[in-house]
């Protein structure tokens, strides 16, 4: 099944969808983000909101019920704090759709519909969650709102592959050589982003380099960044700017020209030098995550190979109770 496959049955069973809640945790969470920023600056007849499971759980939107969809991932399949979000969606009579990677496991019991995708090297772009998520928002949009651009953003979400694939090398040859000499000197530093391309800022920080590297580290959002953070910028401190081909280039342009005149130690990752350029206007915004998250995987292997830290490595997680 697809995507149109699944809101077809959330929409024959239903009728209409009139909020869509996104919920799950970390990186999981990350592949979401992107679909609700579409669903909420485009459609008119339903409300968009993202939570990190345990925050659902404990703060349960007051108009969750039968008009609800709620789409939760769990890699792993068996994330508590998503399965608890997903019963509880359940209980309250809203629709739910899992994501995971490992089918048979406690979000594919059979509860509630579950799309299993592969997570390979090879695994195309277009069948991994976050464009699936996109398709489940562009999808509904068809059906209730008379959305338009679904075909250009599948169209558009194919030319991503190549795209990655060229930049990869390109990114660690340009920039990973000086990213690790800067994260030998600086024991922290910042990384900024804005619009959707943020659920990558804090995915770099929170997942590739806090969780995978060990590495000390805080995200900012371009836009927030004048309104306090600026105060800390300084020469010596290190600053690391994901900067978006999308509508909200503007935001990190302005930090970026900040940055150059008041620090002495920062780094850009520019998508639209990289070829997402190339990528439609009207979608740029919201494929410009998934660029950024294959060059945080990109940028964390070359710090993880000058480290000697295998990015598998843990300390904590799955190993000690939390």
């Amino acid at each position: 099944m697809n995507a149109t496959d699944y809101v077809k049955q959330v929409l024959a069973e239903r009728g209409q969808v009139r909020q869509v809640y996104w919920v799950a945790c970390g990186g999981s969470v990350i592949d979401l983000y992107p679909a609700h920023c579409l669903l909420g600056a485009t459609s008119t007849s339903i409300e968009s909101g993202i939570f990190t499971a345990a925050e659902f759980n404990t703060f349960p939107p007051a108009k969750l019920g039968e008009g609800s969809l709620v789409v939760t991932c769990s890699h792993s399949g068996g994330t508590p704090e998503t399965l608890a979000a997903c019963e509880l969606a359940k209980e309250r009579g809203a629709y739910v759709i899992g994501m995971t990677n490992r089918a048979g496991t406690a979000i594919d019991s059979g509860s509630w519909p579950c799309w299993v995708y592969e997570w390979e090297d090879d695994t195309p772009q277009a069948e991994r969650p976050a464009a699936f998520s996109l398709a489940v928002a562009a999808e509904l949009m068809s059906a209730q709102d008379g959305y338009e651009g679904g075909a250009l953003l599948s169209a558009e979400v194919e030319k991503l592959d190549a795209i990655i694939r060229e930049a990869i090398p390109r990114v660690e040859r340009d920039l990973g050589p000086r990213f690790v000499e800067t994260c030998r000197k600086h024991d922290f530093f910042y990384v900024l982003g804005s619009g959707p391309t943020f659920c990558q800022t804090y995915g770099f920080a929170i997942c590739s380099l806090m969780e995978m590297q060990w590495q000390h580290c805080s995200y900012v959002s371009s836009a927030e960044y004048f309104h306090g953070p600026f105060e800390c910028t300084e020469d010596g401190v290190f600053y690391f700017l994901q900067k978006g081909a999308g509508a909200n280039r503007a935001m990190d342009e302005r930090a970026e020209r900040f940055l150059e005149g008041h620090t002495d130690t920062y780094m850009v990752l520019d998508s639209a030098a990289y070829g997402m350029d190339e990528i439609d206007e009207s979608v740029r915004s919201y494929l410009d995550p998934i660029f950024f998250y294959e060059m945080n995987v990109a940028l964390r292997g070359v710090r993880g190979r000058a480290f000697d830290h295998d990015p598998d490595v843990r300390r904590y997680m799955g190993i000690e109770k939390y």
